[in-house]
């Protein structure tokens, strides 16, 4: 197991550079530790074509057990039959993508059976599938909206009412938008609230980004953007939301808001999805304002477009997962053809609180897609990591320590 550990001196940081109220460093220091951990793998290929570079997992026909959902498929647990949710296409990795780019569950209609949604290429459209209740039969399809944008488009619960809602950038309008989720027992419509006035930032076809977290402490999760974030007001219904201006990095995936630095306020982690990178963006008060503090934790593999954050190892303390997108572009993006490295990234503090990260390399032939999705599949209490890229779709499932 091939470890790294990043040490990151957050108060020794030189400000090199203001760019909309936000200092950014690249300093960042490496040694090598031969810290064991406990936390070990079993790789399942589950399905060995390229079909979707996103991922779900839900109990699909009741049986108490966890399937996995990708693209025009689900995979019957514990042998992971696949059964077909619509007809299959055929994908090349090496000369395009495909039609499944996110892929999410819920009981949309609210029949006690969990339904499929998959979000196609960026700009595209987003579906559900209704299940057919243990039918042997594709799922019947409804468009939810045609303009899916920003490529980490999100499920989050927005409104806090215990049902899941969908966040993308809104090409046709030039919004940010939420869309709010099927109340039960009424109509199948998902209604469509913007949160920001048009021509707003991340909501192009291609912008890379997205997050859902509570950036200012006020308990209301906002949404983030690697160029600010939006402010939940009271009423999610409310718009637009307060924009706030800041620079949170380079083009990247999935986007978290912590406390890094057990200093009181939260901080934003963010991975490159097209080149290198991984960062922790310091929030830090100065004259009255909110600004971040742009930390390299690491730039040794790239194209890191999928980004889970969880704790792995059960110590308190939440790390990161994520791995080389496997041809993202052909191999045509910086270190597009080497290794496709995939990584839990443990985190720790050193004795100031400030901190650090040891890297375990789980696998070196599977990276992962725009989604890596974690859970405890087998119930045994420790998460397991799930996949679907160009590689195909893989479960690592967690052993028992």
């Amino acid at each position: 197991m091939e470890i790294r550990k990043i040490l990151v001196g957050s108060w020794s940081i030189l400000m090199v550079f203001i760019i909309w109220g936000c200092v950014s460093s690249n300093k960042s220091s490496t040694r090598k530790t031969d810290a064991q951990t406990g936390v070990e793998f079993t790789k399942h290929i589950i399905h060995e074509e390229f079909i979707s570079e996103g991922v779900a997992v839900g109990d699909v026909n009741l049986d108490g057990l966890k399937d996995v959902l990708a693209g025009a498929y689900w995979f019957e647990a514990p042998d992971w039959v696949a059964h077909e949710i619509q007809k299959p296409q055929k994908f090349d990795y090496a000369t395009g993508y495909s039609n499944s780019f996110l892929n999410f569950v819920m009981d949309v209609n609210s029949d006690g059976w969990i339904d499929f949604i998959r979000i196609d290429f960026p700009g595209e459209g987003v579906y559900w599938y209704e299940n057919p209740k243990g039918l042997e039969q594709h799922w019947k399809e409804y468009l939810i909206d045609s303009s899916v944008c920003n490529e980490s488009p999100m499920m989050v619960d927005v409104d806090d009412n215990g049902r899941m809602d969908l966040v993308f950038g809104h090409e046709k309008s030039g919004t940010m938008m939420w869309l709010q989720s099927p109340d039960k027992g009424k109509a199948l419509e998902w209604k469509a609230i913007p949160i920001s006035t048009e021509n707003a930032p991340a909501t192009r076809r291609f912008d890379h980004g997205l997050g859902f977290g509570d950036v200012n402490g006020d308990n209301r999760k906002d949404i983030i953007t690697r160029y600010g974030w939006w402010e939940a007001p009271q009423n999610r219904q409310e718009v637009p939301w307060t924009f706030h201006e800041a620079s949170l990095g380079e083009p990247c995936a999935q986007m978290y808001a912590h406390d890094f630095d057990k200093d009181g306020d939260k901080d934003i982690i963010s991975t490159s999805a097209h080149a290198y990178g991984i960062w922790w963006h310091e929030q830090q008060e100065v004259a009255n304002e909110s600004i971040f503090i742009s930390h390299l934790i690491d730039s040794s593999f790239s194209q890191t477009h999928g980004l889970a954050f969880t704790d792995m190892n059960k110590d308190g303390l939440p790390d990161l997962i994520t791995g080389k997108r496997f041809f993202a572009h052909q191999g045509k993006d910086p270190g597009g053809l080497e290794p496709a490295l995939l990584y839990w990234i443990e985190m720790s503090r050193d004795k100031d609180l400030h901190p650090y990260w040891n890297f375990h390399l789980i696998d070196d032939d599977s990276g992962a897609g725009l989604q890596v999705v974690i859970d405890d599949m087998n119930e045994d209490g420790l998460p397991d990591i799930i996949n679907s890229n160009k590689k195909g779709v893989i479960y690592f499932q967690q052993k028992s320590r």
